[in-house]
């Protein structure tokens, strides 16, 4: 178990360590255990993170010319779908000097591009497979050896964990992603969904997507598939990362972005909150608030819109005052000035509803972007 801790939110989290640095541990046990001819119940190593493992091994095996053994992924205090599988790394000897990476069962092939590996190699990321191959050499080098080494990484359980991952829709196919930029897990990392949404979205526009469909989650893919007739699988799913998803679409050359959101999400965007968790702030009250005020609701509303817990609960107290069509049409176009106000080249839209009055408005390029999706579904 690693014993290393974040302070997040006031909580003390542990830290865990990625399938990658499972893998680079694994080929590095599996590489030294070959070459000495001893078997070893721990092995040590170094992650880009600058922080030291030393992790225990389990199911080894020693042969003639291979040897093999597992590292158990520990995840820490991360709510990772991962925590607990076994990597493992067999490791034999080949005729050609270098290290040569494959994947064996459980770890995804990629079938589309766009990805960090080509289609048709394991998905196995570009730093594990640093990782590995900077382990093996180093292996190499103490052995006094020019070595040629294959390493095969597999994951038995990874067929069934991939079922609940992102994979499938990414274009990974059969298994789990050797995955970590650092080899360490930071526990509840924002990182770690940005770099799904980064590529989710570059599967999609190495496959010629010009335009994209960001949603926040289940009731936004419902919600267009229902009222606007496209295509749920279709969605990119953002969770909370407005800004991040918009940012990365445009780095990557797309034309434009429609977000389809709950207005509980998209109202916090008048406010410029473009991550839009509750720990950077819940501003609807204020925002609904505001908004009435300007379109001549009087003290009683607005104090009643102040005292709301729910975005539904606030539409309701402006519809009493007949003031709903006017104080979201307000909030819309303050979204439109914050969305324009961002450094990016694409086209880009939002469209709110709620489940109690269905679609509630859109920005300005939103039934363009509707248009030009529909016609790329």
């Amino acid at each position: 178990m690693m014993d290393s801790f974040i302070m997040k939110d006031g909580k003390k989290l542990r830290r865990g360590y990625t399938t990658g640095s499972c893998a680079a541990a694994a080929a590095k046990a599996a590489a030294l255990m070959l070459l000495s001819g001893h078997q070893l119940q721990s092995v040590y190593l170094p992650t880009p993170a600058g922080i030291g493992l030393t992790l225990p091994l389990h199911d080894v095996e020693l042969g003639g010319d291979f040897a093999s053994c597992a590292v158990v992924k520990d995840s820490g205090d991360d709510p990772d779908v991962t925590d607990g599988i076994s990597v493992y790394a067999r490791v034999e000897k080949a005729d050609a000097p270098g290290i040569e990476i494959r994947g064996g069962a459980g770890i995804g092939k990629v079938t589309k591009p766009g990805l960090d590996q080509p289609v048709g190699e394991a998905a196995i990321n570009s730093t594990p497979r640093k990782m590995i191959t900077g382990a093996l050499r180093e292996v190499c080098e103490d052995f006094g050896r020019r070595c040629g080494l294959r390493v095969i990484i597999s994951a038995p359980a990874g067929v069934e964990i991939a079922r609940r991952t992102f994979n499938p829709r990414l274009g990974i196919a059969g298994g789990i992603s050797i995955l970590g930029t650092t080899g360490i897990v930071e526990p509840m990392s924002d990182e770690a969904v940005v770099e799904t949404i980064r590529a989710e979205l570059s599967t999609r526009r190495a496959s010629g997507r010009e335009y994209v469909l960001f949603v926040p989650g289940n009731f936004g893919a419902e919600f267009v598939k229902s009222a606007l007739g496209l295509d749920p699988e279709e969605a990119v799913t953002v969770s909370n990362f407005v800004g991040d998803a918009f940012s990365i679409a445009d780095e990557l050359g797309f034309k434009g972005g429609l977000l389809v959101g709950h207005i509980g999400k998209t109202a916090k965007l008048a406010a410029g909150l473009f991550n839009t968790h509750s720990r950077y702030g819940d501003c609807r009250a204020e925002i609904f608030a505001a908004h009435a005020a300007m379109c001549g609701a009087g003290v009683e509303t607005v104090r009643a819109i102040m005292g709301s817990a729910s975005a539904d609960d606030m539409l309701d107290i402006a519809a009493r005052a007949g003031l709903r069509s006017a104080v979201m049409e307000s909030i819309l176009g303050r979204i439109d000035a914050q969305l324009a106000a961002r450094p990016l080249n694409l086209r880009r839209g939002v469209m709110a509803f709620s489940k109690k009055f269905g679609l509630l408005g859109q920005t300005e390029d939103s039934g363009e972007l509707v248009r030009l999706l529909r016609e790329e579904q």
